[in-house]
């Protein structure tokens, strides 16, 4: 019998908490991963996931211990090993992908520098063709141009494009293992889906495990043989993708599902009640007993054990025989649709951004350096009340639009205007403190935004103070509120950020927005990190605060079904450039542009049944055609000259759905019928 390359048995790790008891994080573990077996781990954010992976290296976080139990890796034990042994292995045999591409990614060093230094350290590539490689694993993570991003610097690319370079060094080394800590939550759908091709590719050539970290279920069920799904640090579940994703038989894992927005389902999503026990509060009984609609007596006074039954699946659950009576669909609330015609709280006038600044040399000779915009000719109008969803790839001008608007990137060209006419100075320290309160932004990555010296309690009174003036017990209990309407607890007052999850990080971030309250939000991927039941509340939160106190949202984010599920109206970037606005359910019903069929093609499902429609010779791109259509090289639907020399116009529905493109919609609509129907035969 082979044995495993990776073995954890019987783990548990814990920290020690103030009161000096021992408090668990992950509680008696057991898990193998065989060579070319492809593992994905699902829970809640603090169900103990990162941790378990992190272990599988040999590496616990600051204040953690292992309690007991043992990881090996290609049967030597990995907290045995010595500093320089693990650094051997680390980055080369056994790499990690981790959630934050910023953690991998050194600022002051060019991208090529650090691919080809992972080269060096871990890779047999003779010297000379370094770069030839780097640029190669560039261009295999869909990276536009691989030799000009060789080239920049970390801050030079946009979130979904460092996370992408991460992936290639991870992948420098050619490792046995690859442990992938949420490493698609900054990627587009259509990046998401090739690297996950990739990935499948890699590692069925090269016999390579993975244990895949992630909330994001259409991921799992796209590249795993397996799931492992974790609740408060044990396992609950373990089984094939197939038995878990279709039928499983935990309440937990079912709950998880219907908590998913579908492209399918207009309704919000629904998060499963209450939230996971703090470490060390999981009592006697099940972990899951008070969030169980089919708890009974016994799960309170007895801790189940992990059974394997005649499937092949191990569940840790009394009345797993009773699971399928809870249903694997959400039933949330349709939101309530808007008069669009209303006071309008921003507007978008001919806006136009150059991330190039003129050079020194081109001022004393009075030219123009040239530049093509990243973001040019946007023209959109948000009414009060109203969630307007920003769409497109990674580099297409989302979060651009957003600093914008912030007053963290002037514009160079074009107006920006709020609440039915107030101009906005274009730099945020020109702006008065009225409107810095009324306009928050919430960062994609939460370390952007949370200073790691303070406490969540010190974040969160800042904004209290400075715009409410609270203070003493009032102070205390507004910032203990404003936690638990993002389903984190006051214990959490008193924490560090470098002491939560990434999706707690998240929702602190978030908190700390609506502690403003705030008549405009500006979300760029806000859920990104959140697990799918905490994705679910959040959005719910955001719904109501929306009906409610009238607040307006842009909202940026790749996850199209989340898009859909609070989105009054999309709007389509490609490029820098709108190809496509129109009311959320239209454009999700018949999507008119090509450029918006692709992206919807790309969506992962939940279901290992479904596979995305991906094009084997689609191409990226760093920067849009001088002229014609933004999107002619990847265009489908091309027809001809006409897409390469003139810029298309915009077309109408009578419902003010727009594209902009050389085909009437009239046509577009009848190539998709066509699509359907040769699909169907």
């Amino acid at each position: 019998m082979i044995a495993p390359l990776i073995e954890i048995r019987d783990i548990s790790v814990g920290f020690t908490g103030k009161s000096g008891a021992t408090l668990p994080v992950l509680r008696n573990i057991d898990l193998t991963v065989k060579a070319g077996e492809s593992i994905g781990i699902v829970g809640e954010s603090g169900s103990g996931k990162s941790t378990l992976a992190l272990a599988a290296m040999g590496y616990l976080k600051r204040g953690l211990r292992l309690l007991e139990g043992s990881v090996a890796f290609q049967g030597q034990d990995m907290f045995a090993r010595t500093r320089t042994e693990l650094e051997k292995i680390r980055g080369g045999e056994l790499a990690l992908i981790p959630q934050n591409s910023g953690q991998s990614l050194t600022p002051t060093l060019r991208i090529g520098a650090q691919l080809i230094e992972a080269l060096r350290l871990h890779s047999d590539v003779p010297q000379s063709e370094f770069s030839a490689k780097a640029i190669e694993l560039l261009g295999q993570v869909r990276l536009p141009d691989p030799a000009a991003i060789m080239t920049r610097f970390p801050h030079e690319l946009s979130g979904g494009q460092q996370q992408r370079a991460a992936i290639a060094m991870a992948l420098a080394g050619e490792p046995t293992a690859l442990l992938l800590d949420e490493p698609t939550t900054g990627l587009d759908v259509t990046t998401q889906a090739h690297i996950l091709e990739l990935l499948r590719d890699i590692a069925r050539d090269r016999d390579m495990a993975m244990v895949y970290v992630s909330h994001d279920l259409g991921a799992i069920a796209r590249v795993c043989d397996r799931v492992v799904v974790m609740y408060a640090g044990e396992v609950v579940l373990d089984g094939s993708t197939r038995q878990v994703l279709k039928a499983p038989v935990h309440p937990y894992a079912r709950g998880l599902l219907a908590s998913i927005p579908r492209l399918s389902d207009p309704r919000l999503p629904v998060a499963l009640d209450g939230r996971p026990p703090a470490p060390g509060g999981a009592g006697q009984g099940c972990s899951f007993v008070d969030r169980c609609a089919l708890a009974q007596d016994q799960c309170r006074s007895r801790r189940p054990v992990l059974e394997l039954l005649p499937s092949g699946e191990s569940v840790r659950c009394f009345r797993h025989e009773h699971a399928e009576e809870l249903s694997l669909t959400g039933s949330g609330a349709i939101p309530a649709k808007l008069d669009i015609d209303a006071v309008p709280a921003l507007r978008l006038d001919d806006m136009a951004i150059h991330y190039n600044r003129p050079r020194l040399f081109d001022k004393l000779l009075g030219r123009d350096s040239a530049s093509v915009a990243t973001v040019d000719g946007i023209e959109i109008t948000v009414a009060k009340g109203e969630t307007l969803g920003l769409v497109g790839e990674s580099g297409s001008g989302k979060s651009t639009i957003l600093k914008a608007v912030a007053g963290l990137l002037p514009p160079s060209d074009g107006k920006i205007t709020f609440a039915g006419g107030e101009a906005l100075a274009p730099e945020v320290e020109q702006r008065s403190p009225d409107h810095l309160r009324r306009i928050q932004l919430i960062f994609q990555n939460p370390d952007d935004s949370l200073n790691p010296r303070q406490t969540i309690a010190q974040i969160l009174e800042q904004p209290l103070k400075l715009y409410f003036g609270l203070s003493g017990d009032a102070l205390h209990q507004r910032s203990a509120e404003i936690l638990e309407r993002v389903r984190l607890g006051a214990h959490y007052l008193d924490r560090l950020p470098s002491q939560l999850s990434g999706g707690e990080k998240q929702r602190v971030a978030i908190a700390r927005a609506f502690a403003a309250d705030p008549d405009l939000v500006l979300c760029d991927e806000v859920t990104s990190a959140l697990d799918v039941s905490v994705q679910a509340a959040v959005l719910d939160l955001l719904n109501d605060l929306k009906s409610t106190q009238g607040t307006t949202y842009v909202f940026v984010s790749h996850d199209l079904a989340v898009v859909r599920a609070l989105s009054d109206r999309v709007a389509v970037l490609y490029q820098g450039r709108l190809c496509e606005l129109g009311p959320s359910a239209d454009v999700y019903a018949t999507p008119s542009h090509p450029y918006t069929d692709v992206l919807l093609g790309a969506v992962l499902e939940p279901d290992p049944d479904t596979a995305p429609t991906l094009s084997a010779d689609d191409v990226v791109e760093l920067s849009p055609p001088a002229r014609g259509c933004p999107f002619q090289r990847r265009c489908p639907r091309k027809i001809g000259s006409i897409c390469d020399t003139d810029a298309p116009p915009w077309r109408y529905r009578a419902d003010g759905h727009g594209i902009r493109c050389h085909h009437t919609i009239e046509d577009l609509e009848a190539v998709q019928r066509e699509d359907v129907a040769e699909r169907c035969a």
